[in-house]
């Protein structure tokens, strides 16, 4: 063994359905390859050649190029173990991470036992390493496998229903809780899963972030349900794998920075690369509906068998005839209404923007890019126009139908609106609101606040933003999302990204409930007020409620929006 040698396996983790990886179900393994990384490089060439890699160049220790050809090595090994153990042909996929010397190594597998056996049996060849006896260690290791109980096969569900699955780094949730009323408006039993619990036919069944596979298997195990709607999160994949095994319309609403530097995912790239998941597993005759305004998303119809669905506030964007073009659909905006583009018919209106009460009359443009997302959605799993139009008109943005999101209150002519905001996107969406709502004269004040899992630059970019864009900002820390976080650190990278714009000495709060009250003391009628709130949501809507706050309707929006503007 090498000096300062540490055991090669940091992780074995059992991905249940489609991965990053692979479409079907597979075993992650994360090791440490420091001996590896470290070795002489004549003694890395005599490892490579004991694996039947005698081409191999291993590059200067602890490079990167040593990194891959360690990545190599690590992908033949698995293989040369699964041989000799009586697997033949077996798929590897390998790659480097940020950290030089981390390794991630993945491979399908039919029964968890067998399959979990191989990962350990793999690493602990690689802790033997260098050794003169590797034939020796792979025998050893090739026998700990057949050895192994073969263990259970995957709980991966095969739908008997149609299902839609929703991701994205924003709108995942509102897109999904629109799809799931349009379903209802078509009198289906509809089940949707989600970062807020299980619902089936409206009514919650199990509250909690059921976003993950097991949300998933929860819907399709309901033998009332016949549409499932299953919201899928980035972890939900990483960590656990899809829980079904095809998608009959996968939606896409966006890639933009959030969650980095977790689970192996440092760029906006490797983001996308992990939402485009759920389009990988949709059916050949289904759809995948996605974001023509977002490069990322539109050119992952590349990497589906799936017919493209593309949205886009713009009925000239380039992305629109793209899709067209290639025999599939357009959803945009023309004339003020929501309408339906195909190859060989004329453009279909739908409804006005302005009757879609979640879009807070055309002023949450993240709200009707959503609206376009599950029109296309909608009409792709079979739903009638009628179904969809009706889903689209009496779905409410307040805190009934979609609790968090864009959420906008009156408590005695101060407007307040809670909306989760989690990263500088949604953060650049509730400012243009609260800008559109506040009448001349009016000021606009924002609660400051993000989890713990996010970078230092998405942090300080949350409240450089927010700062910058609203009148008085103040900051509110959110104990059950540190993740372990300092909530001194935090507090300081949000006050650097707020003196960035020459904002200084911004109060922190304890709470979001408390930086509410707190900006709520100085607010005067016309005032708008904006809360980005993870934690505290039902703490919120119970304090303001109690405090004689009333929920804003389309009509009273429409008012707001108007009166900003300028109307009468």
């Amino acid at each position: 063994m090498t000096d300062g040698w540490r055991p090669a396996l940091i992780e074995l983790r059992v991905l249940d359905g489609a991965n990053l990886y692979f479409p079907r179900p597979a075993v992650k393994l994360t090791l440490d390859v420091s001996g590896l990384l470290a070795m002489p490089e004549e003694q890395a060439r005599r490892v490579a050649a004991g694996l039947h890699l005698s081409a191999a160049r291993p590059g200067p220790a602890g490079t990167g190029l040593r990194q891959r050809f360690a990545s190599r090595v690590v992908a033949r090994l698995v293989r040369r173990v699964a041989e000799e153990s009586g697997t033949t042909r077996l798929a590897v996929r390998s790659r480097p991470t940020a950290a030089l010397h981390r390794l991630v190594v993945a491979y399908p597998w039919r029964h968890r036992g067998r399959a979990e056996a191989l990962g350990y049996a793999v690493a602990g060849v690689l802790d033997r390493l260098p050794s003169r006896e590797l034939d020796d260690a792979v025998r050893a290791g090739a026998d700990f496998v057949r050895r192994s109980e073969l263990g259970e096969p995957p709980t991966t569900r095969r739908p008997h229903i149609p299902v839609v699955a929703v991701t994205g780094t924003n709108g995942k949730t509102t897109t999904s809780r629109l799809i799931a009323r349009m379903g209802r408006e078509a009198g289906l039993c509809v089940g949707w899963s989600s970062t807020d619990g299980i619902y089936i036919d409206g009514e919650l069944v199990e509250a909690g972030d059921y976003s993950g596979p097991s949300g998933a298997g929860r819907v399709l195990d309901d033998p009332s349900v016949q549409l499932a709607v299953t919201e899928t999160a980035r972890g939900g994949i990483l960590l656990r794998g899809l829980g079904v095994s095809h998608n009959d319309v996968s939606v896409v609403t966006n890639v933009s920075a959030d969650h980095l530097g977790l689970h192996g995912v440092d760029t906006v790239d490797q983001l996308a690369e992990v939402k485009a998941v759920i389009t990988q597993v949709t059916r050949p005759e289904g759809w995948v509906v996605l974001n023509g305004d977002d490069p990322r998303t539109f050119a992952m119809r590349r990497s589906t068998k799936g017919r493209p669905v593309v949205f886009s506030r713009d009925p000239d964007s380039p992305s629109l005839r793209t899709a067209l073009d290639e025999g599939g659909r357009a959803v945009t905006v023309i004339d003020g209404d929501v309408t339906v583009l195909s190859s060989h018919s004329d453009p279909e209106p739908l409804v006005p923007v302005v009757d879609i009460p979640m879009t807070l009359s055309g002023l949450s443009h993240v709200n009707v890019e959503n609206a376009l997302a599950a029109v296309g959605a909608g009409l792709a799993v079979g739903l009638s126009r009628e179904a969809v139009a009706g889903g689209l008109r009496s779905f409410r943005p307040g805190p009934d139908d979609n609790p968090g999101r864009m959420n906008v209150y009156d408590l005695g002519g101060v407007t307040v609106v809670v909306d989760l905001a989690h990263n500088e996107a949604g953060v650049a969406a509730l400012v243009a609101v609260l800008s559109g709502l506040c009448p001349a004269g009016g000021r606009t004040r924002l609660v400051v606040g993000v989890p713990g899992d996010r970078t230092d630059d998405i942090v300080r970019g949350v409240a450089e933003l927010g700062a910058r864009g609203a009148d008085e900002v103040a900051f509110a820390q959110k104990e059950h999302y540190l993740r372990g976080r300092d909530p001194a650190e935090l507090a300081a990278l949000l006050a650097a990204g707020a003196a960035a714009v020459g904002v200084e000495d911004v109060p922190v709060h304890a709470t979001e409930l408390a930086g509410l009250q707190a900006l709520l003391a100085q607010c005067v009628t016309g005032d708008v007020l904006g809360v980005m709130c993870h934690a505290e949501r039902a703490a919120i809507d119970a304090w303001l409620r109690g405090q004689g706050a009333t929920v804003d309707g389309p009509d009273e929006i429409r008012d707001k929006v108007l009166k900003a503007a300028g109307g009468s």
